[in-house]
């Protein structure tokens, strides 16, 4: 009889840590929707982003990404994402996709441009920066130590 007390009480302190655990994760999250003005992007990588991802620029949150899809004609990825509308982008800003590090998420990376006309609601950024994985930049890194094929066959071996 005291065994089966004291596996209830475990479970019980278990259920109540586990509660714990869940309030303190949907108050600290930042799971809100931001409201303010929509602007898409165009990508043919987009490296993991998802509904609910940052926006940021200068490493600040001014949003976070509504919708992605697919365009059925270009099979570019297309981000929407949603911006404070305190913010007020120029024109020729220029949206990448950035990495938290290894193990942390992927985010959409805004530069400011220096245009004197900003964005409107709707409309799409007309420069884009793909996402480059980790096997793009060591083979970007490789390439140039090797001499960036300078001197060899098409195939870089010689």
């Amino acid at each position: 009889m005291r065994r089966n007390l004291a596996e209830t009480v475990m479970g019980a302190v278990v259920l109540v840590v586990a509660g714990a655990f869940l309030y303190f994760f949907v108050n600290t999250a930042q799971m809100k929707s931001v409201d303010g003005y929509r602007v898409n992007a165009t990508f043919s990588k987009v490296g993991g982003v998802l509904v609910g991802s940052d926006v940021r620029v200068s490493g600040i949150n001014v949003g976070a990404v509504s919708e992605v899809r697919l365009d059925p004609k270009t099979f570019l990825a297309i981000l929407t994402f949603n911006l404070k509308t305190d913010i007020k982008l120029p024109k020729d800003s220029v949206a990448t996709i950035a990495s938290n590090g290894l193990i942390g998420g992927n985010y959409v990376r805004i530069k400011p441009g220096r245009s004197e006309t900003y964005i409107a609601s709707g409309e799409a950024l007309e420069k884009s920066e793909d996402f480059k994985t980790l096997e793009d930049q060591v083979g970007e890194i490789i390439f140039l130590a090797t001499g960036g094929g300078s001197g060899g066959s098409e195939s870089g071996f010689k």
